[in-house]
């Protein structure tokens, strides 16, 4: 099948053919018909996270069911699916209470040693990054990995689900618990940030401000619900949040993953608010605190968020049904649909900051 394989630590892709394995155990061999290009790939593609190359990423999933594994109970053939990276076991006390994104357990959606390769080229293994690999025709992944999703959803918007509108979204409804009347804040307007904007709507937050050093985001922003919009090119953006605020936002979001705007977003908080850090940092990254004035004095809730909270077996068709009355905006998620081999390109306008998702569509 065709694939795009990292083979060094370059933020460059390489378009090749390699094997996929029939399916085991409780594994679903799925037709990929949309794979997103989630700004989280380009992090492991452009830093060395420890992952054994040749890799395969990409984890923005959405296809049709070709072949079950003869332990596969949940799926049949046919099926219109969405893929996550969130791995869980199903049995340990986390994912019994609910909260499968902190499984104690994650491994066991993988293939032993025993059970050989799912994925290879020629004699050599490649790594499945986040059990997914979904920048290839098939994927391989353990049907624990995989929500059923409604026919009518359309493969490019189904796609989205599996990280971007979870992460985002999840953020602000499960993470922060964003309720009626409150006001956020979000520092970072890509794909997930625009998430963030929706879920905070959908939540009923009163005053939802986009912050965002491209002018155009502005009007996009807008479409998913902010009600304001800070250039920070304009002046201090900490300062005009708490104008606009009247001394802070109850949750200020971070999206982008730098030191700077991670300590903005504290500052953003209004006495007693949470700051919720949603952007990936490059490995050993740090940021700086005041323990006495931020965290005791202004007593804010400083807390970083993973996969949204998201539990993918009820929150995803809960997006997809939501998408499906008109309540939930995905089609302004997508900037374009490309092919496999404009995969490079297609990062290289993600990394200007002035598009929201490409979803590789063809092969």
């Amino acid at each position: 099948m065709k694939a795009a394989i990292l083979n060094q630590i370059s933020g460059l892709f390489d378009v090749e053919d390699i094997k996929i394995d029939a399916p085991k155990g409780r594994e679903i061999l799925i037709d990929v018909k949309a794979s997103g290009l989630c700004h989280s790939d380009l992090h492991f593609a452009e830093n060395d996270f420890g992952v054994p190359l040749p890799a395969l990423l990409g984890h923005e999933l959405a296809g049709i069911v070709k072949q079950l594994g003869p332990d596969a109970h949940e799926f049949a053939v046919g099926d219109h699916v969405v893929a996550s990276l969130i791995q869980f076991c199903g049995h340990c006390n986390r994912c019994l209470g609910g909260r499968t994104y902190q499984c104690d357990n994650p491994d066991e959606t993988l293939r032993t040693a025993a059970q050989g390769q799912r994925l290879s080229k020629g004699d050599q293994p490649v790594t499945q990054v986040f059990g997914t690999g979904a920048f290839a025709e098939f994927a391989l992944v353990h049907e624990n990995q995989l929500v059923k999703v409604p026919n009518e959803l359309p493969f490019p918007q189904a796609c989205l689900l599996g990280c971007g509108v979870i992460t985002g979204a999840g953020g602000a409804i499960n993470t922060a618990n964003v309720k009626p009347g409150d006001t956020v804040a979000v520092i970072g307007v890509g794909g997930v940030g625009l998430n963030v904007i929706s879920g905070a709507k959908l939540a009923g937050a009163a005053c939802i401000i986009a912050i965002d050093m491209q002018p155009k985001k502005a009007e996009v922003a807008k479409k998913f619900g902010a009600t304001d919009f800070i250039n920070p090119a304009d002046g201090d953006p900490v300062e005009a949040v708490r104008v606009l605020t009247n001394g802070g936002v109850d949750h200020a979001f971070e999206v982008i993953g730098l030191q700077s705007t991670s300590e903005q977003a504290i500052k953003m908080a209004r006495k007693g608010g949470g700051t919720f850090l949603i952007g990936v940092h490059k490995p050993g990254s740090s940021i700086n605190v005041d323990v006495l004035i931020d965290l005791l004095t202004n007593q804010v809730n400083l807390k970083a968020v993973y996969m949204g909270s998201t539990n993918i077996k009820h929150d995803i068709p809960m997006y997809a049904n939501l998408y499906l009355q008109g309540r939930l905006n995905l089609d302004d998620l997508i900037s374009k649909e490309i092919n496999i081999s404009e995969i490079n390109a297609a990062y290289k306008e993600l990394k200007q900051g002035a598009i929201a998702r490409s979803v590789i569509t063809s092969f």
